[in-house]
């Protein structure tokens, strides 16, 4: 009933697009958060089909995913618990991003050599070591380096903005300091999609590529000359009743709709369990056959009513909620704007009771 259709020759496209227009440098495709909700170990798999070097997640478990898979290239994992235990991302060359002093004495522990991506706070004010941290955060790596617990591969950070010059003249700051520490750094990092594509002073050593490797723009609105993408996933459901109703006939709860006259209504078992947003309610486009409608009244739990009016509408009709703006159905942008989000929470909350298919 409830199906995303991935296609996985779209985000292998889009990174094949992204790398080109980043001069075909390092790049790091994002997967955590199950790929965005698109499937993390296909996702990688297909992003590296598609040239990426690198796959990123948040946590070990993600990345311990992908090492169960098969896959054995680089992975950085960045945020972990205080009480982390190491020894299993380090024996699977897992490399770690590190943010504070206690946490790279807590992985220098760990059994085996570590490779550690040392982050620093630059200004985006969350995860990383602050600029008066840093000479003591650099200098522990680097004694830490020398007795052969850890090898520091990165350096990176995090931008608050697309184009923030700040964040990145304090980010070279943290690349100088670092050095001067004895530290050789072979990767700094701090662009993601956004930054990647329109800041080309913030690229450095490597690009993540982040909700652009699934089709969607990072950008608020239109930028011009940014790479076309194509949108990896189309959310759809089974039309599972339809019935005619008369005028004045109220619709789901608090009756916020109601029909203005006789008209179909057609039922299809997608709600907010499975991710659609409730602030779409009366406001979320779907399109049915070709035809573009609106969420009747409220989102329920469990499932949407659409008001189709009087055109044919049959059971299992596939109700497309978003997908590729260029066939012609709403894109994860338009349920964005229904709704008062971003493009990157409609992909990534889609639930677990809705079924992956995937195109190669």
């Amino acid at each position: 009933m409830r199906e995303a259709l991935i296609d996985l020759g779209a985000v292998s496209r889009n990174v094949e697009t992204l790398r080109s227009s980043v001069g075909n440098m390092t790049s790091m495709v994002v997967v955590k958060a199950n790929g965005y909700g698109h499937g993390a170990v296909h996702a990688a798999r297909a992003a590296l089909d598609g040239g990426a070097d690198w796959l990123g997640v948040v946590d070990i478990d993600e990345a311990l995913e992908l090492r169960a898979s098969g896959i054995e290239a680089p992975v950085l994992a960045w945020l972990h618990d205080p009480e982390q235990d190491f020894s299993a991302a380090v024996a699977a060359r897992v490399d770690l991003g590190v943010s504070y002093l206690q946490q790279l004495d807590r992985v220098a522990a760990a059994s085996g050599v570590a490779l550690v991506h040392l982050k620093v706070d630059t200004g985006l004010g969350r995860n990383g070591a602050a600029p008066g941290e840093w000479e003591a955060f650099f200098a522990a790596a680097a004694t830490h380096e020398r007795a052969g617990r850890v090898s520091i591969r990165g350096l990176f950070s995090h931008l608050a903005g697309v184009d923030d010059a700040l964040q990145v003249a304090s980010f070279e700051v943290a690349l100088a300091a670092a050095a001067a520490a004895g530290l050789r750094i072979q990767i700094a990092h701090i662009a993601a999609s956004g930054a990647a594509i329109a800041t080309p002073g913030s690229r450095f050593d490597m690009v993540r590529l982040g909700i652009a490797a699934y089709g969607l723009s990072p950008f608020s609105k239109h930028l011009p000359g940014a790479p076309t993408l194509t949108p990896a996933m189309q959310l759809s459901g089974a039309v599972v009743s339809v019935k005619r109703v008369t005028a004045g006939t109220g619709v789901s709860y608090g009756h916020e709709f109601v029909a203005a006259k006789d008209t179909t209504l057609a039922l299809v078992p997608l709600g907010y369990g499975d991710g659609i947003p409730r602030h779409g309610s009366g406001t979320g486009p779907i399109s049915i056959n070709g035809q573009a409608y609106t969420v009747a009244g409220r989102v329920a739990m469990d499932q949407v009513v659409v008001d189709v009016g009087d055109d044919a509408v049959a059971l299992g009709d596939r109700a497309i909620f978003f997908g590729d703006p260029a066939t012609g159905v709403p894109s994860a942008d338009d349920w964005a704007a229904a709704s008062g989000t971003i493009n990157y929470e409609i992909v990534t909350r889609i639930g677990a009771r809705v079924v992956r298919r995937y195109l190669s």
